[in-house]
């Protein structure tokens, strides 16, 4: 197999890392640069970024990872994206690595059709690019078996999404030894407890609205009642990591235990998609294995 893209043992996902009317390019490129000298291994860019998204950050910085999660296969046009990752690429040492997925119905509209299928063409027409992108440098968001078969016989592997511990050592199995396993998790730094919960619920509801979540969920042995009022505390368990630093610790732990080979960690507060969370990604790099350097 080829080499697989170094992301280090923790990374940082979040789609608050772009300008905007309320965050300037400066704020975004001191953000970035500061997170590669905590020592993460990866940056996420979430909210299904374009390159030139990633590649800006990829300027901002001189050696951590930079991945998509992830680039919409709806969105973006198969031969731009790989004739843009192949100059951004070449121009940052090989540090872009580009996430894929198939996004959701809701989202996506009537483009959305045959999901699988599509990733497969998508791959193709990456592979038939006058300068092809590397399965090695590409990772898929996967939930079901298929997809995750997809991402270990067709990139380096897979970057789900709202999963828990037990899914991780289920798509271990699936994916064999080699793949690379990078899920998310989503983290709340607040050690009250009810309010944790109520944070992490007003973020949750809006992703227990896309079935391709909560169809993996109920795979998994939650039930519809769990999706109730932005979830039971016995789902926010499953898929959150919540209170002090010291229990966070202990719940990615059991990530990686479980086979993840690199967990993308997501801080949610109350304005997750806005802000720069930079004092509690300063208090998880002190409290995680980073493993990075």
């Amino acid at each position: 197999m080829a080499t697989q893209p170094a992301l280090g043992k923790i990374g940082i996902w979040t789609a608050a890392l772009r300008v905007t009317d309320s965050l300037s390019a400066q704020q975004v490129g001191e953000a970035a640069a500061e997170l590669e000298e905590l020592g993460y291994g990866t940056l996420w860019l979430g909210g299904s970024p374009s390159p030139d998204q990633a590649g800006a950050l990829l300027e901002a910085t001189g050696r951590i990872t930079v991945a998509t999660g992830i680039l919409s296969i709806w969105d973006h046009d198969p031969a731009f994206v790989a004739e843009r990752y192949a100059a951004i690429d070449a121009a940052h040492d090989g540090r872009f690595v580009l996430g894929l997925g198939v996004s959701h119905s809701a989202l996506a509209g009537e483009r959305y059709a045959r999901p699988y299928s599509a990733m497969r063409e998508y791959l193709a027409a990456l592979d038939a690019a006058p300068t092809p992108v590397p399965a090695s440098r590409r990772i898929l968001a996967a939930l079901g078996p298929k997809m995750l078969e997809l991402s270990r016989d067709r990139a380096a592997g897979a970057h789900p999404y709202l999963v828990t511990p037990e899914f991780t050592a289920q798509a271990r199995e699936i994916l064999g030894d080699e793949a690379l396993l990078a899920p998310d998790l989503k983290v709340v730094l607040e050690p009250d407890l009810d309010r944790a919960r109520t944070i992490a619920r007003d973020y949750l509801g809006r992703y227990l609205a896309l079935p391709n979540y909560t169809n993996n969920l109920l795979r998994l042995g939650f039930e519809e009642e769990d999706f109730a009022d932005g979830g039971s505390e016995r789902l926010l368990s499953g898929v959150f990591a919540l209170g002090d630093a010291e229990a966070i610790r202990r719940r990615v732990d059991t990530f990686l235990a479980a086979g993840a080979d690199h967990l993308a960690v997501q801080v949610v507060n109350t304005a997750p998609f806005t802000t720069l969370p930079r004092e509690e990604w300063r208090t998880l790099a002190e409290a995680l294995p980073l493993g990075n350097g």
